[in-house]
């Protein structure tokens, strides 16, 4: 099971690539043509795709870290580098969505506005349906391989795909004599950005608190007593490991049974529990009825 882990976290690599090479065409494209066309809106977009580039690299560190075997300091491996490069990419996103919003709102109150070149308005349309694309693509795969890193990528393609939109909105609006659409949207941008960032944020730090869902653990119960030997779950507690969860398990049994049945049983719990639920490590322990 570690090792289709290890497989998974290789396959993730790809979507991390793939939002880099995408994210640093889009932002040199962005905001050259932010320059020529004098567009805010596009130009906080550029900064916001510049600011990605950093977040990919963030996680593709926390992948090759999370591939790293078990050593005798991280007995269950370091897969919780996929969380902490999470966390990291949503400080960077949080600190390019407030300096978006500074300017644009500096922009607004003093008055500087100027209208965009309509030529900005393609640019952003383009932008859209390829960050769309690039979110489907990572979507998929983090489903697939359970990996919160990926998930947080492919929230935050999303994201950006908004803002492109958003952006070509506010400046097609220019067009018709609302000049100040375009940097009042990218105010909205800007709390698009700390959104995404918060979200990240929080979703990562609840994990690395050892926060855990209910629903999950529920799940792990209803496994657990669908072995017929296992009379009652005392008590099921886990934690998160990148996209892993280790499992701790307090099970009764008929107190009638031998040492070595009861072993059995355990060792079912344990085999169960990694199959269905792909837990990295099950600790159960075993208590008569």
């Amino acid at each position: 099971m570690e090792q289709k882990r290890y497989s998974d976290l290789k396959r993730g690599e790809r979507g991390a690539y793939l939002s880099l090479v995408t994210y640093i065409l889009l932002a040199v494209v962005k905001i050259w043509v932010a320059y020529i066309t004098s567009s805010a809106a596009l130009r906080a977009d550029g900064l916001n795709n510049a600011t990605d580039i950093i977040v990919s690299i963030a996680v593709l560190i926390g992948l090759r870290i999370a591939q790293r075997p078990p050593d005798h300091n991280h007995p269950y491996g370091h897969f919780r580098a996929e969380t902490v490069a999470s966390l990291v990419a949503s400080f960077i996103i949080m600190l390019i969505g407030l300096h978006v919003l500074f300017e644009a709102m500096m922009n607004l109150f003093s008055g500087e506005v100027v209208k965009p070149d309509p030529t900005a308005a393609w640019v952003g349309t383009v932008s859209f349906i390829v960050m769309m694309g690039v979110y489907r693509y990572n979507a998929k795969l983090g489903k697939q391989i359970k990996s919160q890193a990926i998930q947080s990528v492919a929230k935050d393609n999303l994201s950006d795909a908004l803002v492109s939109a958003a952006a070509t909105l506010g400046i097609l609006g220019a067009q018709f004599g609302l000049p100040w659409l375009d940097v009042v949207l990218a105010v909205i941008f800007g709390g698009i950005i700390c959104k995404t960032a918060f979200d990240i944020f929080r979703k990562a730090t609840y994990h690395l608190t050892d926060g855990f869902q209910e629903q999950e653990l529920q799940a792990f119960r209803n496994t657990i007593l669908s072995i017929s030997e296992v009379e009652q779950v005392k008590e099921v507690k886990a934690r998160y490991y990148g996209s892993s969860s280790a499992v701790e398990v307090v099970i009764a049994v008929d107190r009638r049974l031998d040492i070595v049945d009861a072993h059995n049983i355990s060792t079912a719990v344990e085999k169960r529990m990694i199959e269905e639920h792909e837990a990295i490590g099950v600790l159960v322990h075993v208590e008569p009825s």
